[in-house]
């Protein structure tokens, strides 16, 4: 028998207050997709011991072959790390006992650039959140959140996605953030590239939605990035985000 290409793993949660009947549109399904060979190495730096272990909790279902690895703080995380170049993702916590969390990730990501890391918080701003997106992070939750929106949060950032924290598109949307029509000259085509990005899509969602090819796509990326003067795509959709960038009539 030929082995399976993918493994597919989904999470089922049912709406609040019980609305809906099984299969109603108000549930909610999300999907992870592995290689069958892949083993994934997750680190959860909290200096609680109780979060730690509730998000081993949540996560110990997502892969068969998922190795946890723990840190109580900053440090414990840098040394962590150097024996373990191979760690897939980082839930980071933002409030830790000897540094914060955008310390540790700039850290962090001096050691491994590549290095995929979400961070996470009990309390937080608008602020801290562009903060650590603009640092580098793939993505922002808060502890308030729910089980669904932390593992959509890992689908997203795993996938080489990134994930925006609803605070701050709500802010985006309402347009409380920054100065309007920063964008108006990026081209037509380069502002539904930019919205690709601002949803969290990959190059190659983005060009299967406008029939494009990957690389013009990329293109076009590496003209936004130019015209927000940022290092990668999420701190091109957070740019975006504090110019009130609103996307294009369709």
């Amino acid at each position: 028998m030929q082995e399976p290409r993918f493994l597919h793993f989904f999470f089922t949660f049912a709406p609040p207050n019980g609305q809906g009947g099984v299969g109603s549109p108000l549930w909610r399904t999300v999907f992870f997709t592995f290689h069958p060979g892949l083993v994934l190495k997750i680190l959860v730096v909290d200096d609680h011991a109780l979060v730690r272990e509730g998000l081993a909790q949540v996560l110990a279902g997502i892969h068969p072959q998922l190795t946890l690895l723990h840190a109580a703080t900053g440090a414990d995380a840098i040394a962590t790390l150097l024996p373990h170049r191979n760690i897939d993702l980082v839930l980071l916590d933002y409030h830790l006992p000897d540094m914060t969390g955008l310390e540790v990730l700039r850290q962090l990501g001096r050691i491994q650039p590549s290095l995929v890391v979400l961070m996470i918080s009990g309390s937080t701003t608008v602020q801290i959140i562009q903060q650590a997106l603009n640092a580098g992070a793939a993505g922002f939750v808060t502890k308030s959140g729910d089980t669904e929106e932390l593992l959509s949060a890992i689908q997203r950032v795993i996938q080489g996605e990134i994930y925006i924290p609803h605070e701050l598109r709500a802010l985006h949307r309402a347009g409380k953030l920054g100065a309007p029509g920063i964008a108006n000259s990026l081209s037509r085509r380069q502002e539904q590239v930019l919205r690709g990005i601002m949803n969290g899509q990959s190059n190659r969602d983005i060009a299967a939605e406008l029939d494009l090819s990957e690389e013009t796509v990329k293109t076009h990326v590496s003209a936004i990035l130019r015209y927000f003067n940022a290092e990668n795509r999420t701190q091109a959709a957070v740019a975006a985000a504090d110019y009130s960038y609103s996307s294009p009539a369709t």
